[in-house]
């Protein structure tokens, strides 16, 4: 199953990813940082993608709104890659 995502392509929020299972949020900044919120309702995801200035949106509705959490690993869900592929293991 695929989530949710939506593109910005102005502003500080580049990238919206929501999880509808685990109702977590992804936001993706134009700094390369990641921020990741808990229980957030669909709705709020859905608001986001359509406001007019995301940033503003989510300064207003979800920065202290919902709790911080860990940022989804998209490689972990699929199967990707693990810690041990990105600094190796067992290289002999």
């Amino acid at each position: 199953m695929t989530m949710p995502t939506k593109l910005f392509t102005s502003g500080r929020v580049r990238k919206a990813e929501y999880d509808p299972a685990s109702r977590q949020l992804d936001l993706h900044w134009d700094n390369k940082s990641v921020l990741a919120y808990k229980h957030v309702p669909e709705e709020v995801f859905r608001r986001l993608c359509s406001a007019p200035n995301p940033a503003t949106y989510w300064e207003d509705r979800i920065a202290e709104e919902y709790p911080k959490g860990r940022p989804m690993n998209p490689g972990t869900r699929s199967g990707g890659k693990d810690l041990g592929d990105l600094f190796g293991k067992e290289d002999e």
